[in-house]
């Protein structure tokens, strides 16, 4: 059996520059289809513009608030909300809040830095 606790995961920081703690994935656990981690990003921090290829995401808010964009589209996001990114999206988030803005992201397949491609917006 499996489980990781958030305050054991080391942080580590991912190709569009966010702070993740990943929970579960190939590197730690059984779990080889995809992965679960924890993103941080400080007040008026924004994750670089990016997309991947293969991997579509999922975004849920835990703490904090921001603005996601997806392609065009800009949206206020908040605590409780889930954010879909399929593959081949460009997407970038912002904290606009006070707090540290966290969020939980799925991947499938999980996360690999080979699988971000940044873009300079």
């Amino acid at each position: 059996m499996d489980i990781v606790n958030l305050n054991d995961a080391e942080p580590f920081t991912t190709k569009d520059g966010s702070e993740i703690r990943e929970l579960l994935a190939h590197r730690n656990s059984a779990i080889q289809a995809q992965s679960l981690a924890e993103a941080r990003l400080p007040p008026g921090a924004s994750t670089t513009a990016h997309y991947h290829p293969k991997t579509e995401e999922i975004y849920y808010i835990t703490h904090g608030q921001g603005r996601m964009q997806i392609g065009e589209e800009l949206r206020d996001v908040s605590v409780g909300d889930a954010i879909a990114i399929p593959p081949g999206l460009v997407h970038q988030i912002t904290n606009t809040g006070e707090d540290t803005l966290r969020l939980l992201c799925c991947c499938a397949p999980g996360y690999e830095h080979e699988d971000t491609v940044l873009l300079d917006l």
